[in-house]
């Protein structure tokens, strides 16, 4: 070691499907990141997430080494049981009867092995990934309207487009560096309309030309209605529609429509339309709020629709845009790591596509039609047909839908196996035998963002203990089952034989060709920039893959109306939380901004509930039960609920939404939806409430309700019950699992109030208070209090003392209580006074619309 600085490493975000450059640079104090100015997707910006990935790193959980039946292995004994398992099932019950479900945290190289693995040479394709939960209906889409899973255009296209439409996609939140591209572009040109086709009022809406507050799932409505508008108007480009097939049965379709049943003003409608109609560089942009649908496919079609009907795709500025959730969800599409593909694009369906694949890998079998999707797949664990599955980076105990008759089945299963970098997450409380994988950071190779470009992720430290790449644990799974084809020393090498394979696909008419790849080295791979596959744009030239090379246009006929009567849960993302928050629940910054599980109700169905600000609901359906703190907004219509899906059974036990929500897929595609369950709602009853900080985490308690997150010195929580504990004391004791530690308290029992703080050396250890209705406390002045010297019992910061309030920016740790006082103050009446005068706001962005939520806010109070 010579002292020197280590390098900075290019490498890539693993968050959503932008696919944002980062630089890392390890020092001694940690991991500095910032964003890849180079980087095409990014520019150099980073969201919250991405910014605080330095903070994630660390080891407090991680899964060190290979475990079964939880007693540490070797990774030779957990690799040879994992191939005698599955060879023996196979063997016994045929091919079928195995599976693996995998994941768009998969780099590449991971993905291509599983899939080879699976239906090549097991030969069955049950294999499939939590990326169907997220964008199959668009794959499903694409391929009716262009015969490929083809993404037209670029992230250029919004910047260039004089019409940017975002339907179903909360991109401020979920996917904030391209929000960020957006408004950008509009802030330099104007004239750039944004329209936002949503039914809640979400953080994207701030500062839109247009919010069409569709009612739920109506978008095909609306899209069929806009088709017909094209017609009528004379506004079809015949020319192009010379290479499109299917026009008139989809216009037939499209005028069975009724546009009542959008739940929006006639005038409004006109509107879009007139927008739509007249503006040649429109770019129409979805993400879960199409797809996550029954009907998801048939909602892609009808954008697509008229995208074909007018020309106006794969041109600069113009086109249709599926933006995908996760960092590989594109990778894997690619590597045929969904149950209905094969690699590189081919078609499982088609004779002579299996036939090329297997003679490309000389694979003794190849499976001959799809596998089981992902709510099949776990329907066929539970019903005894799948005995062993191997579940590789994904928690489908939290993120599938009816998540409890997930478990069960995983329960039931014969051999569990799962990958993944902690042992604490719900899905690997169920297996057999856990394998410590490598993490972000650690890992080596390539993934795929939304607009096609393939970008390295290297690694920049070392994987802790006994951690390695998932490529390596697959290959050598495949080796002791004693298949040929997986000696690779390096994920080089398999991203040479994918690029080798894409020739081949590309000789059969595929669109995904990267054979000028097919040779690399492993130090040009090391320098691999990022990079389009393809084309810069498709279809511009009417060229599509079909036989015919024509697209089509495809007849959708509208959802049906929901029936009147239950609430229809929608279900989604935090802004600065990930998934099931194995990653950004270490980030204390992260966890500030929205810390505990929540139901957005509006005003009117709260009181119909009979709910008052911070009361507990429960959500009740066929499937399960939930209880959540009750966020009352008019963002979301009457009759309709938004909750965020993060929380597992470590954090929040009673707030694993998808254990509501039904398995009813799309036919096509297979995909869930996600956003559109029935349930009933009721007031939890509680008898009391609590507010806990501990300098250690707490056990998650069958109190009633229970909510914790990292702090930046220890946790916080929050609790409440029916059943009042005989001696609260005693309560606090256990809860901090501090029996003989001196306390301090100040009880009132006719007020029904407790308040119990512990010291250690002079320093608070934990505190715990408790009253008969939901606490009025400083909460983040408490917290800070942790492991400090002040006294915190008063709930309430002294004099002396500023209450910055809850995290609104969390890139820089400024409070809505901070801000609000610069308001009033008259030094920040505008966003960009704030940034200037506080920081907020200048750095990922994301926090923009709730900063010019809390300036509408200041103005309403004070022309009152």
């Amino acid at each position: 070691m010579d002292g020197s600085p280590a390098p900075v490493i290019r490498t890539t975000c693993p968050y959503c499907g932008v696919g944002c450059g980062v630089l890392a640079r390890p020092t001694p104090a940690g991991v500095e990141i910032a964003g890849d100015p180079d980087h095409p997707a990014n520019k150099g910006r980073l969201c919250s997430k991405g910014l605080a990935l330095g903070e994630t790193l660390g080891l407090d959980d991680r899964l060190l080494e290979p475990r079964v039946h939880g007693r540490k292995v070797s990774w030779d004994s957990a690799l040879s049981l994992v191939a005698e398992r599955f060879a023996e099932t196979i063997r016994d019950h045929g091919p079928d009867s195995v599976a693996l479900y995998v994941s768009g945290q998969l780099l590449t190289e991971d993905y291509y092995v599983a899939n080879k693995l699976m239906k090549g040479f097991i030969g069955s394709a049950n294999i499939d990934t939590n990326s169907r939960l997220c964008m199959a209906s668009s794959v499903a889409g694409h391929k009716r309207a262009f015969g490929s899973d083809t993404v037209p255009g670029q992230y250029d296209d919004l910047e260039l487009a004089d019409v940017v439409v975002l339907v179903g996609s909360n991109l401020a939140w979920c996917h904030p560096v391209i929000y960020q591209r957006l408004i950008a572009a509009k802030a330099a040109r104007p004239a750039l309309k944004i329209v936002v086709i949503d039914p809640r009022r979400t953080a994207t809406c701030d500062g839109v030309d247009m919010h069409l507050a569709i009612a739920p799932g109506q978008d095909a409505t609306l899209f069929n209605g806009l088709l017909v508008h094209l017609a009528t108007e004379r506004a079809l480009n015949r020319d192009y529609l010379e290479n499109v097939t299917g026009v008139g049965d989809a216009l037939r379709a499209a005028r069975e429509s009724d546009l009542a049943e959008t739940g929006l003003p006639q005038g409004q409608i006109e509107a879009f339309f007139r927008l739509w109609t007249g503006t040649e560089k429109v770019v129409t942009l979805w993400s879960q709020g199409v797809n996550q649908s029954r009907v998801g496919t048939d909602k892609v079609n009808a954008i697509i629709n008229c995208h074909l009907a007018t020309g106006r795709i794969g041109k600069p500025g113009m086109g249709t845009f599926s933006i995908t959730g996760q960092p590989n969800a594109m990778g894997g599409r690619e590597v045929g790591g969904l149950a209905n593909m094969l690699a590189c694009h081919l078609d499982i369906e088609r004779s002579d596509h299996r036939d090329a694949v297997q003679c490309f890998w000389a694979s003794p079998t190849m499976a001959q039609q799809p596998g089981l999707k992902a709510v099949d797949m776990f329907r066929a664990v539970g019903a005894g047909k799948i005995k062993a599955i191997w579940i590789i980076h994904t928690n489908p105990v939290v993120t599938m839908p009816e998540a409890d008759i997930v478990r069960a089945a995983l329960d039931l299963c014969p051999f569990v196996v799962v990958s993944d970098v902690t042992a604490a997450t719900d899905t690997a409380r169920c297996a057999h035998v856990l394998l410590p994988a490598a993490g972000w950071g650690e890992k080596d190779g390539t993934v795929t963002n939304s607009e096609r470009r393939i970008s390295r992720q290297r690694p920049f430290i070392e994987p802790p203990g006994e951690a390695r790449p998932d490529w390596w644990a697959l290959c050598q799974v495949a080796q002791r089952m004693g298949f040929a084809g997986f000696d690779h020393t390096g994920p080089h090498e398999i991203f040479a034989e994918h690029a080798a394979l894409s020739g081949v696909a590309a000789a059969l008419g595929g669109d995904f060709d990267i054979s000028a790849h097919a040779g690399i080295t492993r130090e040009n791979y090391d320098a691999l920039v990022p990079f389009i596959w393809g084309k810069i744009r498709f279809f511009a030239d009417g060229r599509f893959h079909t036989p015919d090379g024509k697209a089509r246009m495809v007849p959708v006929a509208a959802e049906p109306a929901t029936p009147p009567g239950r609430y229809r849960l929608n279900t989604g993302r935090n802004r600065d939380q990930w998934h099931t928050m194995t990653r950004t629940a270490k980030s204390p910054r992260l966890s500030q901004h929205l810390a505990e599980p929540y139901l957005e109700i509006h005003p009117d169905d709260a009181h119909e509930v009979g709910l008052s600000a911070a009361d507990l609901v429960k959500l009740r359906s066929p499937h399960g039960t939930a209880i959540l703190r009750a966020l009352i907004t008019d963002r979301v219509r009457r009759g309709e609920v938004f909750a965020p899906m993060h929380w597992t059974s470590q954090n929040a036990p009673m707030a694993r939404i998808d254990a509501l929500v039904a398995a009813q897929t799309d036919p096509m595609s297979g995909q869930p939806d996600l956003k559109a369950s029935a349930i009933e709602l009721f007031r939890y009853d509680a008898a009391w409430y609590a507010f806990a900080v501990s300098a250690q985490p707490l056990t998650a308690n069958s109190t009633g309700y229970f909510a914790q997150m990292k702090t930046m010195n220890g946790w916080r929580a929050e609790l409440a019950g029916r059943t009042v504990p005989d001696d609260w004391q005693a309560f606090a004791r256990t809860l901090f699992a501090l029996p003989e530690m001196p306390v301090a308290s100040v009880i009132d029992a006719k007020k029904g109030t407790a308040r119990f703080a512990f010291h250690e050396g002079g320093r608070l250890i934990a505190a715990l208070f408790i009253s008969r209705r939901p606490l009025v406390l400083a909460r983040d002045h408490i917290v800070a209090g942790l492991l400090g010297e002040q006294g915190v019992l008063a709930g309430q910061p002294g004099g002396d003392q500023a209450d910055s309030g809850a995290t609104v920016c969390s890139c820089l740790n400024v409070g809505v209580n901070t801000i609000r006082a610069a308001i009033e103050s008259g030094r920040a009446m505008s966003v960009e006074a704030i940034g200037r005068h506080l920081g907020a706001g200048t750095n990922c962005g994301s926090c923009r619309p709730e900063l010019t939520d809390l300036l509408a806010k200041y103005a309403r109070l004070a022309a009152e």
